[in-house]
């Protein structure tokens, strides 16, 4: 099963179908993704399911409909076991960015990292699951697939928010702090902390 969040809120990509009933469920053969995602953004759907025998085929369709994003990011321990995030629009996330073009992805994922942050000296320790979610920029939907990392650093100097990508904020957090930005971060963030089993 993939999750896809649009505007914070899931849509569920399952070849399962379950007893829950929270939910609507959307076939994909007799649905139109784009106003389902449409829908979604103006509040009028909560949480949804999307089926298909092969949910593979899902998500190729979703691919096939709205533009895709690559970005990496950073989940990144220091040496005290705090991690790194970041503050911007009002909500705590962690670094990441686009991919440039003949880029790799790792590459991508530390390059961000710096960048928003001003943290260096990172070590790649092992890769993390990808996060969907679906934004709106001008107008056009984009489906954002970003690459996580995990990552480590000794770095103990200044940290240096990215002004230009309206970073008002970098600071390592110790878990119990960790507690508290996720009640005020993105649901895909709060993935990668359960995949950790840090929350």
């Amino acid at each position: 099963m993939y999750k896809v969040f649009v505007n914070d809120k899931p849509l569920f990509l399952t070849n399962h179908i379950s007893k829950e009933t929270d939910f609507q469920l959307f076939l994909l053969e007799s649905i139109d993704i784009e106003q389902l995602i449409v829908k979604i953004f103006q509040n009028k759907i909560q949480k949804a399911y999307l089926y298909h025998a092969d949910e593979s085929v899902i998500m190729k369709t979703l691919k096939a409909k709205i533009p895709v994003c690559k970005a990496g990011g950073g989940l990144v321990y220091n040496k005290k076991g705090e991690v790194l995030f970041i503050f911007r629009n009002g909500k705590w996330d962690l670094p990441k960015g686009g991919i440039k073009k003949g880029e790799e992805i790792e590459d991508t994922a530390v390059r961000e990292v710096e960048e928003e942050t001003g943290v260096n000296g990172l070590s790649i320790s092992h890769k993390l699951q990808k996060t969907y979610h679906v934004f709106r920029r001008n107008g056009k939907y984009k489906l954002k697939i970003t690459h996580w990392f995990e990552m480590q650093t000794n770095f103990d100097g200044t940290l240096q928010g990215q002004l230009e990508e309206g970073i008002e904020k970098v600071a390592w957090l110790n878990p119990e702090q960790i507690q508290g930005a996720l009640k005020n971060s993105y649901e895909n963030i709060k993935l990668l902390f359960e995949e950790e089993k840090i929350i």
